[in-house]
């Protein structure tokens, strides 16, 4: 494994290897532990970024309630930063994020049976 830049955790590199490659619940896990000991500006950066791994997974396994409401949580918590932050173009990121969210947010609901399109699953490419 790489080693980290001085300004980029090891933590938030693996867990951004673990979203790329679609397994968001481990994603989830290795951002919450680095989420959990961290104190800084970023932290609500690292849970809004949990809560995308959370709300992609439950997208991913049919519960569309709950990845739909994970979803705004997870916007509420990115939308606090500026449009590149850690490394990530985070503008392009959200409207991806939008797109990949687009059949769920259209839905009115209560218990819709819509699938993930693959292809419109964001990916985190760091500057």
């Amino acid at each position: 494994m790489p080693t980290a830049p001085p300004d980029r955790s090891p933590l938030y590199l693996q867990g951004i290897r673990y979203f790329n490659e679609c397994d968001f619940f481990e994603s989830h896990e290795t951002w919450e532990e680095l989420w959990t000991e961290y104190r800084g500006e970023a932290r609500r950066f690292y849970q809004g970024l949990i809560q995308v791994a959370v709300a992609l997974h439950h997208f991913g396994n049919g519960n569309i309630r709950g990845a739909k409401k994970v979803y705004l949580t997870s916007r509420a918590y990115l939308e606090e930063y500026p449009a590149t932050y850690e490394g990530l173009d985070l503008e392009s990121f959200l409207k991806q994020y939008e797109a990949c969210f687009a059949t769920v947010l259209a839905s009115d609901e209560e218990f819709p049976k819509i699938e993930i399109d693959v292809e419109l699953i964001p990916e985190i490419h760091l500057e």
